[in-house]
């Protein structure tokens, strides 16, 4: 289990590997360029497809079809390409279409810096669509976690027949760090859920109870696979009977809402007592354990809580660590994006502070101490 020396974008192309990504589409764009650039030497060596294509639009459109028909789909991008996805993300929601979608964030708005980080992309995925249905998007903070939460966002989209968003930024995407990926603990790999062959019909989404994931007929295959972007029924054909189109919505609702437990991946390091709880995700995890350590050292019992797992909100895991706190600490590099979020799980006696920075600069471990009030 030797160790590499590399960077968090090629991290994710290796993880997309492992995962058995057979196929990719994206148009280049700093800082996320380098994951395409892996894979188009990568994808075909495992016997797939790896397109460069023309833009952000026909990358997403390559990559619905293809899932469609069959295969396990990767496109990355950056801020001004995920504004150009948006309108393709609804039809994978709406088409239930399994993909994993990388952003490596950076500063914006606009072009913003390109070569300079943010995290600046957190609504904006939550809600990067028309319709405003639950998603799911993992943030990791190391090189190791780029690897292994790509190889988790394939699992979840094939389990839940859904786009799933890997959330890491510039810092992450192309410093490099030595890491072990052969030591890297896994799950099983998550198949595709197939209809079974020699059935008398097949309806593309059909589900008994709301919250139940459909089986999947890869186009080419034995039935007729029917697929639109307009509100339908369980057959895919289009339907304008409220009825119809509301038990559809709640149902692309349900698969992910009551799959919240499943999908909240966390590290929890909470101390009996604390009065302080750290809450922190992404790059500016690091700087929060640091300011964590610091302060334990001089005597505060402090409780941190790293979130994996941003969409959707890990409400659970959030409200039983702010159990016995008075203070809450956010550090985020934007406004206070994930800020609103705690801020509404939050009891009204428990303090809720934002340490935010938009400058493309990370946010140290001394303005957390200093800013959050943490000593």
């Amino acid at each position: 289990m030797g160790y590499e020396f590399i960077e968090g974008n090629e991290a994710i192309a290796r993880g997309a590997i492992k995962a058995k990504c057979d196929f990719v589409a994206s148009y280049p764009i700093t800082p996320a360029s380098s994951i395409l650039h892996y894979l188009l030497r990568l994808v075909p060596e495992v016997g797939g497809i790896a397109i460069q294509a023309e833009d952000e639009i026909a990358s997403m459109g390559f990559c619905i079809a293809a899932s469609m028909a069959g295969r396990r789909v990767l496109t990355s991008t950056s801020g001004p390409g995920m504004s150009l996805y948006s309108e393709n993300i609804g039809l994978a929601i709406m088409g239930e279409t399994p993909m994993v979608i990388v952003d490596v964030q950076r500063q914006g708005p606009a072009t913003g810096s390109a070569t300079k980080g943010a995290e600046s992309d957190i609504q904006f995925t939550r809600w990067s669509t028309s319709g405003g249905l639950p998603i799911i998007a993992l943030s990791p903070a190391t090189v190791g976690e780029a690897y292994e939460l790509t190889y988790i966002a394939f699992n979840f989209a094939e389990k839940y027949r859904t786009p799933v968003f890997i959330l890491t930024n510039k810092e992450i995407g192309v410093t490099k760090e030595s890491v072990s990926l052969d030591s890297i603990k896994l799950p099983p790999l998550v198949e595709r859920k197939r209809v079974p062959t020699g059935q008398d019909r097949y309806f593309p989404h059909y589900f008994e109870s709301a919250e139940e994931v459909p089986a999947i007929s890869d186009f080419g295959g034995e039935y007729v696979a029917r697929f639109t972007t307009s509100t339908h029924d369980k057959t895919a054909y289009l339907t304008t009977k409220p009825e119809i189109i509301q038990e559809m919505i709640d149902h692309y609702a349900a698969k992910i809402d009551r799959a919240a437990d499943d999908i909240a991946l966390v590290k929890e390091d909470l101390e009996e007592g604390a009065d302080i709880l750290v809450i922190s995700y992404g790059i500016i995890s690091r700087s929060a354990a640091v300011a964590v350590r610091r302060a334990r050292a001089q005597g505060r019992k402090v409780s941190s809580l790293v979130l994996q797992t941003l969409w959707p909100v890990p409400e659970k895991v959030i409200e039983s660590a702010m159990c016995g706190v008075k203070k809450v600490i956010i550090p985020e590099m934007n406004m206070g994006q994930y800020l609103v979020e705690v801020e509404r799980l939050a009891p009204p006696e428990v303090e809720v502070v934002g340490v935010c920075k938009m400058n493309t600069t990370l946010v140290s471990p001394e303005e957390i101490i200093e800013r959050g009030g943490l000593l």
